[in-house]
């Protein structure tokens, strides 16, 4: 088995591309998906983050008000710091339960969606191919403003927040281009599913799974034969 990475930008039309691999049947775990879970009340983060940041950030329900704590950290980098080192270790290990899980089940690669992975740039080192949903830049900027009832000048705003497309693009094995409309983009998907599929690389972890669980097998049973006799 094999990871590949899904990125995109602000209104590229990420969302769409992950329903449609979803209906492939493919293993997509979703960054965001797991950052929300792990800071429920019953996660490890959640203490911490109310230990550090107070209950002032809790809503009645005791859950963690999102938008309160994203107003302090918006203007305190050393507290966006503090809340990372609290939420990323919990967010990798679950991700890292799910791929195990999916490595069990027999697939043969597992997508990732994670908003920022070209721009943290921390988890490229473990994906075998990364894929960026792009679309044009008027395309972009058109489907901001519709979605999100903003402005010209505040859509190129948010957009220019962000890493450009066009560097995603240089750092990406693959683009699927979401300028056009959905039965296009799914004939992208489609390409793009076969190809992974027909890829032999999942070969490689298979092999080594085998090989250490072979290793550990003949050791156990050397040491049986050891004390036994």
């Amino acid at each position: 088995m094999f990871l590949v990475g899904l990125s995109g930008g602000i209104a590229t039309g990420k969302s769409t591309v992950v329903a449609i691999l979803r209906e492939l049947g493919c293993a997509v775990i979703d960054a965001d998906v797991i950052a929300r879970e792990v800071v429920q009340p019953h996660f490890k983060a959640y203490q911490q983050i109310v230990r550090y940041f107070g209950t002032e950030i809790l809503l009645e329900n005791g859950e963690i008000n999102r938008e309160a704590l994203g107003n302090i950290i918006f203007s305190h980098p050393e507290k966006r710091q503090l809340l990372n080192s609290i939420t990323h270790p919990e967010i990798q290990k679950e991700m890292l339960k799910q791929i195990v899980k999916y490595f069990v089940l027999g697939y043969r690669y597992v997508i990732l969606d994670i908003p920022l992975l070209f721009e943290t740039n921390r988890l490229t080192k473990f994906m075998k191919y990364t894929v960026l949903v792009y679309c044009d830049p008027p395309t972009q900027r058109a489907r901001l403003m519709k979605r999100n009832g903003l402005s010209q000048a505040e859509a190129e705003a948010r957009i220019a927040s962000q890493l450009p497309l066009d560097e995603k693009r240089k750092l990406a094995t693959h683009v699927i281009d979401n300028s056009g409309d959905r039965e296009n983009t799914r004939r992208q998907v489609l390409r793009l599913h076969a190809r992974l599929e027909d890829s032999l690389d999942f070969l490689w972890a298979r092999l080594v799974a085998g090989t250490v669980v072979a290793g550990l097998g003949g050791l156990v049973y050397l040491l049986l034969r050891h004390f036994i006799s």
